[in-house]
């Protein structure tokens, strides 16, 4: 009798503000997939370690200063340096639970309003890598955010950055209409404010049903960026 085919993990991503809650929230969401006996693994973004993410680490920390498109591309290259692996673990079954992906980088590049770097522009090194099944935005007020402590070590975590963030994300939810960002149909807006707990239920909410698309075949196999 033929083996059945493996079915290919889930990509599911975690965005939001500076201390939003992402990374404990990444860590629970793992532990549930594993308890589950699902395969699973987190990556993060972007990846300081290697030599790309190096340089992104310096300029985060204002130790360096890079050009803002040089910064957007290292950005970019980063997550394409692990592209292959995405590719690879998904389709040998396991779950990939992310701590930011392609929309941080494209919206926090968004947020200075740098006239020489239309959306357009923005978009583009990001088409045809992988693709996530969903992108949970955990939406925070910047002052939240800074009342949890640790605000404002680096370069991005500052008030106004920070609401220009949260308010393209929004955009990108289809939560706030207008603005320049069009809606995008894997972001969906969860209110982080809430406890620990409370949060992480809100978010297996909306994942178990990305999970169910995934193993029924709704969503095929690895998608791509458009």
């Amino acid at each position: 009798m033929a083996s059945e085919p493996r079915k290919r993990g889930a990509f599911i991503v975690l965005e939001g503000l500076d201390r939003s809650g992402k990374t404990t929230q990444v860590k629970l969401l793992e532990q549930r997939f594993i308890e589950a006996g699902r395969p699973a693994k987190t990556m993060r973004f972007p990846d300081r370690s290697t030599v790309i993410g190096k340089m992104i680490d310096g300029y985060l920390k204002s130790d360096v200063e890079v050009e803002d498109h040089v910064i957007h591309l290292l950005f970019s290259a980063n997550r394409w340096e692990a592209a292959h692996s995405i590719e690879r673990l998904l389709n040998e079954g396991t779950t990939i639970v992310c701590d930011r992906y392609y929309h941080s980088g494209i919206v926090y590049s968004y947020a200075k309003s740098n006239p020489s770097m239309p959306l357009s522009w923005l978009t583009a090194p990001e088409s045809g890598l992988p693709r996530p099944d969903a992108v949970l935005f955990l939406d925070l007020t910047p002052e939240e955010a800074r009342a949890r402590g640790g605000w404002g070590n680096e370069i991005y975590e500052k008030e106004e950055m920070q609401k220009k963030v949260g308010e393209a994300f929004r955009q990108l939810g289809g939560v706030v209409d207008g603005g320049e960002i069009e809606r995008d149909e894997d972001v969906v807006v969860v209110d982080a404010g809430g406890s620990v707990e409370d949060v992480s239920e809100k978010i297996w909410s909306v994942v178990a049903g990305a999970l169910n698309a995934v193993e029924r075949g709704e969503k095929g196999g690895v998608r791509t960026v458009p």
